[in-house]
């Protein structure tokens, strides 16, 4: 059977939650490869885990996603099966690892996209889901599947919705810096000049968050797949 032994994951809150669920599980012995919000310095960061990704083998890609489908809600696990960038190229994910995961937890396999700017808007994410063959849109898959099937590695990503079509988020644009950080002053801002949005950024991020340790500690606690 095959069994994942990397896993990458957004630097920050979303890196932490996986922390914590293998941790739960007694799962020291999985890599986590913490990476920037989007992928301005994926080459950089690729080269910063050198060591790391040449001893991997199976990669399982985690995070948060935004949801273009009504039917995809706050708290939503989903599974890529493909992912698009916004050029309409597209990278399958690797079938046995991808089944093994859907085998383990109940989760929707799905397309996503990955966008190269946040997109805050419910009603730009309802025109990105008429312009797309998507369900969901991240900001980091695309362009890392692309680099670890180049490696030659099996990947799979598995994707918690924190913001769905309900609603607008913050316009976080000038929050996040050309290193992929978050810049908290901005984001501050943000938050202030657009509370409403904010409250449901935070309480879609935090649950998001929480289910995402929920689901790393069920792949991680009886070894199956890890």
């Amino acid at each position: 059977m095959i069994h994942i032994d990397t896993i990458v994951v957004p630097q920050g809150a979303e890196y932490k939650a996986v922390y914590r669920g293998l941790a739960k599980a007694n799962a020291g012995n999985i890599r986590v490869v913490a990476i920037p919000i989007g992928t301005n310095k994926i080459q950089q960061t690729l080269a910063s885990y050198s060591v790391e990704l040449n001893q991997a083998q199976s990669v399982l890609i985690m995070g948060l996603c935004g949801s273009l489908d009504p039917g995809y809600v706050v708290g939503g696990t989903v599974l890529y099966k493909n992912c698009l960038n916004i050029d309409r190229q597209q990278v399958n994910l690797q079938p046995e690892l991808t089944a093994a995961i859907q085998q383990k937890i109940s989760v929707d396999l799905v397309a996503g996209i990955t966008s190269d700017r946040i997109i805050f808007q419910a009603t730009e994410k309802s025109k990105l889901s008429q312009t797309y063959p998507a369900s969901v849109v991240d900001m980091e898959g695309y362009e890392y599947i692309k680099e670890f099937q180049d490696r030659e590695l099996a990947v799979a990503m598995l994707r918690v919705i924190s913001d769905d079509l309900t609603g607008d988020i913050p316009d976080l644009s000038r929050a996040i810096d050309l290193d992929g950080n978050i810049k908290a002053v901005a984001m501050a801002i943000a938050f202030l000049q657009q509370p409403i949005a904010a409250i449901r950024l935070i309480k879609g991020s935090l649950a998001g968050l929480k289910i995402i340790e929920q689901v790393t500690y069920q792949l991680a606690i009886d070894n199956q797949l890890f």
